[in-house]
């Protein structure tokens, strides 16, 4: 299995304006205990060139920062695409129940199908 690659793959279909949870790219890619891995992917750029602003942490926290080149270029880049950002105590944070990517199960098993095609 090439974890890396399906996490560039699914990544590449959050949709525009949405966002996703780093355990929900785990789960999508088979491996739902593998939140950090996919933190650790997008942040040394191990999955490709991909939308990683979209993603945040299980709370909708935007906890990449240090991933980006400045503070709040992830904020920045998620309200260009019209996805509220609010500041909480814990940080900035997008609500997930607006603006969470709800990906269906069709979506689900053709990533399957595609990571079985691809023999990854």
């Amino acid at each position: 299995m090439d974890f890396y690659r399906r996490v560039e793959l699914v990544c590449r279909q959050i949709p525009y304006g949405k966002a996703a949870t780093y355990g929900q790219i785990a789960l999508l890619c088979g491996m739902p205990k593998h939140a950090r891995q996919v933190g650790y992917a997008l942040r040394t750029g191990k999955a490709g060139e991909v939308c990683a602003y979209r993603v945040v942490n299980a709370k909708g926290i935007l906890s990449g920062a240090a991933s980006f080149d400045t503070p709040d270029q992830q904020k920045l880049l998620l309200e260009a695409e019209g996805v509220l950002v609010e500041w909480t105590p814990e940080g900035y944070r997008v609500n997930l129940k607006e603006s969470g990517w709800k990906n269906t199960m069709e979506e689900a098993e053709a990533l399957r199908a595609r990571f079985e095609k691809e023999e990854i």
